[in-house]
């Protein structure tokens, strides 16, 4: 018996990560305006950073790729490729920060907001379908976030004896 092989590019979908690698390097210059615009941070300074951001995005989506079954989305991949990128104990988390902290937040999410908002636009007839279930699991999830969050921030604030 012989096994069939599976290459990689048979997992992932090559077209769509083409076209997700133009949309992050858009966000990507998006926010090195937004940066360069609204604070007068430096494009040439910011570029290794959002480089960085870019590639740790771009792997979370190809991981994403090779486990299509997961329920874990492409977003919490780049948490957790941020966070062992950014722990102390790891060699590359001084440049790795120093490089990252040079992209503002609220930059970020300007674009993210965008993208999310022209996503939702084209998915409008599918929220229609949906009619008020759509606006009580909302609800429903924002209100559980929201106080999940307010756990978070009281257990730390508390440990950290601020509190």
């Amino acid at each position: 018996h012989s096994f069939p092989t599976r290459r990689s590019s048979d997992l992932i979908n090559m077209e769509r990560m083409k076209r997700n690698t133009g949309l992050l390097i858009i966000a990507g210059i998006l926010v090195l305006l937004t940066q360069r615009v609204g604070l007068g941070i430096s494009m040439i300074e910011s570029i290794p950073g959002i480089i960085l951001i870019i590639l740790v995005a771009l792997v979370a989506l190809v991981i994403r790729e090779l486990f299509p079954k997961s329920i874990f989305p492409a977003f919490g991949w780049v948490t957790i490729l941020g966070f062992l990128l950014s722990m102390p104990y790891n060699p590359m988390s001084v440049k790795f920060m120093e490089y990252v902290g040079k992209i503002d937040f609220i930059s970020i999410t300007t674009p993210l907001l965008a993208f999310a908002g022209i996503s939702v636009g084209n998915k409008i007839d599918d929220l229609k379908r949906m009619s008020w279930k759509i606006v009580l699991i909302s609800v429903i999830v924002f209100i559980t976030i929201f106080f999940a969050c307010a756990l978070i921030a009281q257990t730390v604030l508390t440990i950290t004896g601020d509190i």
